[in-house]
């Protein structure tokens, strides 16, 4: 059995320095879809993957969101009360972006979670990255420990 889990966040675990240095992305013309899951949510899937009788193949470990890159540090950058990043052509993205970075902005997926529902009967917390901020925002449950700006 393989779970897929792209883009795992927690409170601990946000950007929030790539949004302090500025770092562009890409407008919304030239944008890739990405795909979430918050770590709390992902800990969850293991466990019921690990006992789960019929859990076997390759499941993506992902949340509900359909959301492009950039609008993920918009989000981001609003919640914590940051500039959202300058947004700039893939063009441009050459010049100003690391190549290992450019290299992850390049790949376009949107992942179903479908068959991890369905099959595992996995219940998300935190069904889109929505829902996770605004938990690490509020303080609840595990996310008590957001590093958030004042």
């Amino acid at each position: 059995m393989i779970l897929r889990a792209p883009g795992i966040y927690a409170p601990d675990r946000l950007p929030l320095e790539r949004l302090r240095q500025g770092t562009p992305v890409l407008r919304a013309e030239d944008d890739v879809y990405t795909n979430h899951v918050h770590a709390d949510d992902l800990a969850a899937i293991v466990a019921v993957a690990l006992t789960h009788p019929d859990a076997q193949g390759i499941y993506n470990a992902c949340d509900d969101t359909q959301l492009k890159m950039g609008d993920w540090f918009d989000l981001l950058a609003d919640r914590a009360g940051l500039p959202r990043p300058p947004r700039i052509a893939r063009e441009q993205a050459r010049d100003r972006i690391p190549a290992s970075l450019l290299s992850f902005m390049s790949e376009s997926r949107r992942l179903s979670n479908r068959r991890m529902k369905e099959t595992l009967g996995v219940q998300l917390r935190y069904r889109t990255v929505q829902d996770g901020l605004l938990a690490a925002r509020a303080g609840s449950s595990a996310c008590a420990s957001a590093p958030w700006s004042p």
